[in-house]
């Protein structure tokens, strides 16, 4: 699961790795991506955005599913693991465990990116000071990122429609209650967006540690796909005490 105003295909570095060992399944959120907006009279929050997909996966089938998740989309899997409705689930820089100055800088910087991402053009999200503007605010590795995956991902950002609605959302949001299933919270050493001390937070939440993805960003799909896939992987497995191997505790 994506975050605010991205879509499926940010875990695009990472899905073939995954998929040696997993069936998987990204999809965009409604109101994000390809994914129609909620109906009329639904709230964009973390709890109507959890019940869709999890109204998708029951259509297809699915029951109790291992979920991972990256900032907005993270907070989703620690809320689907506070309701027991999943097997495992890993989130990777969560939202919701932001102070009040953190929020509103967290605020301040997606509308700046939803503001560039209307005015900008291809070309110019595809150039070196594109690239850089862009790129620098989500990952720690802009150059890993081919152009078209970047100029794709500022259109999903533009064409948005839950964007506002959901963003103002953030303004309520709070912890998930206590998880019912075993979790997995990594932080990218580099998260220029959720900045890496509300890991912190994060950790006496899960009373666990929090592994600090090394060299990565708020995006760290991007700039370490076997990292990131060997933590969701190892999320699946039982919970050993202490660090994974990905990292060491935030400070």
């Amino acid at each position: 699961m994506h975050g605010i105003g991205h879509h499926w295909q940010a875990w695009t570095p990472v899905l073939d790795l995954l998929a040696e060992r997993f069936d998987v399944i990204a999809v965009d959120l409604p109101g994000f991506g390809a994914s129609p907006p909620l109906p009329p009279g639904l709230p964009y929050n973390a709890e109507t955005l959890a019940y869709a997909v999890e109204v998708f996966w029951a259509k297809l089938g699915i029951s109790e599913p291992h979920v991972a998740g990256c900032s907005l989309g993270g907070y989703l899997a620690l809320d689907m693991a506070s309701r027991g409705v999943v097997r495992s689930a890993t989130a990777l820089s969560p939202a919701g465990f932001w102070s009040r100055s953190e929020l509103f800088y967290a605020r301040s910087v997606l509308r700046l990116l939803r503001a560039a991402a209307v005015a900008s053009t291809p070309e110019l999200v595809g150039s070196p000071a594109g690239r850089a503007f862009t790129g620098r605010l989500l990952v720690a590795k802009p150059a890993q990122v081919e152009p078209a995956a970047l100029v794709a991902g500022v259109a999903a950002l533009r064409s948005a429609v839950g964007f506002d609605d959901m963003l103002d959302s953030f303004l309520w949001m709070a912890p998930p209650a206590p998880p019912k299933v075993p979790i997995t919270v990594a932080w990218g050493e580099h998260d220029r967006l959720l900045v890496r001390r509300q890991a912190v937070r994060a950790g006496r939440w899960a009373q666990q540690r929090v592994a600090l993805l090394q060299g990565c960003g708020h995006l760290p799909m991007s700039d370490d796909p076997e990292l990131v896939a060997r933590v969701i992987t190892d999320g699946t497995r039982e919970p050993t005490p202490g660090l994974t191997d990905a990292g060491r505790e935030p400070s």
